[in-house]
C-alpha cells in the first residue's frame, strides 16, 4: 500500500500559507486539481504528503502560480475544466481549451504567444503535426539567427477528457481507462491507480502480486530507457546506437509478452493484485533477458562514451540548472540529471522496493549527456532489481477476487515511480464506482523545463533536447 497522507480543509489564508511554503522551498508541489466548487492541492514536505482542500463557493481561489510558477499550467487547466478562477494568475490564457469548447470556434492562430522584443529576431513555428509518428504539440521558437532566444510550447491537442471519463465509471472500466492515459507508462498508471484504490479501502494485495508488479514496472523502465537512449543518439546522427538499442528494446517487449501475455503489459495490474501470473517459461525468459542485457549493454555504454562526435553533440547541450529543477520539483531522469535525488520508490518506500537494494543515480550537469547517463545507470539498477525479485518471488495467489473488493465510500492516493518520474494519483470512490480521480504525470513539471533547456542553443539541437526529455503529451493533456 501507499504511504499514509494528511488531509486538511483550509480557508484562503491557509491556501496562501501553502503557497508561501512552496515559494520558500520548504515544500514541493505534487499536484493541483479541482472538482465543482472545490480546489485541491497536494504537497510533499518533511513529514510526507498533505492534501489541502479549499471550498470555492463563489468560483474563485487565490492563485498559487502568482508566487510559485510550477502551478501556473495546472491552474490554467483547472479553470478550463471546472470554471474556477485563480485570482492573480500571471498567465490568464486558456490551456486545454483550444477555442473549440464555446459556442463559436476560435481560430488556432488567435492564441497569443508570449512576445519577445529585439532587433533581428524571427519566429519558427513547428507543429502541432510533426514528421514522425508522434503525438501533436506546437512549438514556437523565437530566434536570433540560429540561436533560440525563447521557446514556448502549446500543448493540449490530445486532451481526451480523462476526468469526465472516470467520473462515475465502475471500477473495472476505470482500471482500463487508467492504464490507457499514457500508453508507454501503462504499468505505472495502472499501478498508481491500483495503489490509490487499495489505500482508500485499506486493502493489502497478495505478496506475490506486489512483487510481480515490480517485475512489470522494471521491464517497462528497461524498455523505454533503452528506446530513449537509442533515439537520443539517432537525433545526434549516430544511428548505429538506435539500431542496437532498438533490438534490445524489442527483446524486452517480447519477453514481457511471453511472461504476461502483452508486450506493454496493459491491463495486467489491477486493484487487488495482478491479472497474470508468471509461469516457469516466463521465469526462464526473464533470466535469459537479464543475461543477454548484462552481456550487451556494457559494450554499448563504451561505444557511447568513446564516440567523440556523439559526445560533442550531447555534452553541454540543453542544460537545466539544479535550482530550476528544484523549484519545479522535476522528477525522473530530468531531475536526477540536475542534482535532484528524488525517486518515489525510495521516497514513499512502497513495497516491495522497501526491502530491495538499489541506488538512485544523480548527476549535476543537467545536460543531454547527463540525462543519457542517468538512463544508463537506471538500466543497470533495473537489472539488479530484477535479479533480486526473481529468486525471492513469493508463492501464493496473485489477486483478491473482484467480487471480494469493498464498495464503500473512501479516498486514497499514490505516488509511484514511472520511467519518466513520479506519477501522482488521487481517487475518491463510492458504491464501487470512481466518483472522482486525478492523475498528474511527471511531464507536467518537465515540459516547462524543456523551454528553459533550449534557450541559448541552436534550433538544430531542439530534437536532441526534446528527445532527452521525452515528455508525455497524452499524460499531460489528459
Amino acid at each position: 500500500m501507499s504511504a499514509p497522507y494528511r488531509r486538511t480543509v483550509v480557508d484562503a489564508a491557509g491556501w496562501d500559507a501553502a503557497a508561501d511554503a512552496m515559494e520558500a522551498g520548504d515544500t514541493t508541489l505534487l499536484s493541483l486539481w479541482a472538482e465543482i466548487g472545490c480546489v485541491h492541492l497536494a504537497v510533499l514536505d518533511a513529514e510526507g504528503i498533505e492534501i489541502l482542500s479549499l471550498p470555492c463557493p463563489d468560483g474563485y481561489f487565490p492563485s498559487i502560480g502568482r508566487r510559485h510558477p510550477p502551478a501556473i499550467r495546472l491552474e490554467r487547466a483547472v479553470r478550463d475544466l471546472f470554471g474556477l478562477e485563480p485570482e492573480g494568475l500571471p498567465d490568464p490564457r486558456p490551456w486545454l481549451d483550444h477555442g473549440r469548447w464555446g459556442d463559436e470556434a476560435v481560430p488556432a492562430a488567435a492564441y497569443p504567444f508570449l512576445p519577445v522584443e529585439g532587433e533581428a529576431l524571427h519566429q519558427i513555428p513547428v507543429g502541432p503535426v510533426h514528421a514522425g509518428i508522434i503525438e501533436p504539440g506546437h512549438f514556437r521558437f523565437t530566434c536570433d539567427g540560429e540561436t533560440v532566444v525563447r521557446l514556448e510550447a502549446r500543448l493540449g491537442y490530445v486532451h481526451k477528457g480523462i476526468d469526465r471519463l472516470l467520473a462515475g465509471a465502475p471500477l473495472a472500466r476505470a482500471t482500463k481507462i487508467a492504464a490507457r492515459v499514457s500508453g508507454d507508462s501503462t504499468v505505472a498508471y495502472a499501478l498508481g491507480f491500483a495503489q490509490a484504490v487499495e489505500q482508500a479501502w485499506g486493502l493489502a494485495p497478495p505478496l506475490r502480486a506486489v512483487w510481480l508488479r515490480a517485475v512489470m514496472a522494471e521491464l517497462e523502465r528497461l524498455a523505454h530507457h533503452l528506446g530513449d537512449w537509442g533515439a537520443i543518439c539517432n537525433d545526434a546522427a549516430f544511428s548505429l546506437m538506435l539500431a542496437h538499442c532498438g533490438v534490445l528494446r524489442e527483446q524486452v517487449l517480447r519477453t514481457a509478452a511471453t511472461c504476461f501475455g502483452h508486450r506493454l503489459m496493459m491491463d495486467r495490474v489491477v486493484p487487488g493484485g495482478v491479472a497474470a501470473d508468471l509461469d516457469a517459461a516466463g521465469m526462464a525468459a526473464l533470466q535469459g533477458l537479464i543475461a543477454m542485457l548484462r552481456a550487451r549493454v556494457p559494450p554499448l555504454v563504451k561505444l557511447y562514451d568513446d564516440t567523440a562526435s556523439l559526445q560533442d553533440r550531447t555534452v553541454g547541450t540543453g542544460r537545466v540548472s539544479p535550482a530550476l529543477v528544484a523549484q519545479f520539483g522535476a522528477g525522473g531522469f530530468v531531475g536526477r540529471a540536475a542534482g535532484r535525488a528524488f525517486d518515489a520508490r525510495r521516497a514513499t518506500s512502497y513495497a516491495p522496493y522497501d526491502g530491495l537494494r538499489f541506488e538512485v543515480p544523480v548527476l549535476q550537469a543537467g545536460d543531454v549527456n547527463a540525462r543519457v547517463w542517468v538512463r544508463i545507470r537506471e538500466i543497470e539498477q533495473s537489472l539488479s532489481l530484477l535479479e533480486q525479485l526473481l529468486p525471492g518471488l513469493p508463492a501464493g495467489p496473485v489477486r483478491i477476487p473482484p467480487e471480494d473488493l469493498p464498495h464503500g465510500p473512501a479516498e486514497g492516493l499514490a505516488l509511484v515511480e514511472a520511467f519518466r518520474g513520479d506519477l501522482f494519483v488521487w481517487v475518491r470512490l463510492e458504491a464501487g464506482q470512481v466518483q472522482r480521480c486525478h492523475f498528474r504525470d511527471a511531464s507536467w513539471f518537465q515540459w516547462p523545463l524543456l523551454e528553459a533547456a533550449i534557450e541559448g542553443n541552436i534550433v538544430a539541437d531542439f530534437p536532441l533536447c526534446n528527445k532527452s526529455f521525452n515528455c508525455s503529451y497524452a499524460g499531460h493533456d489528459l
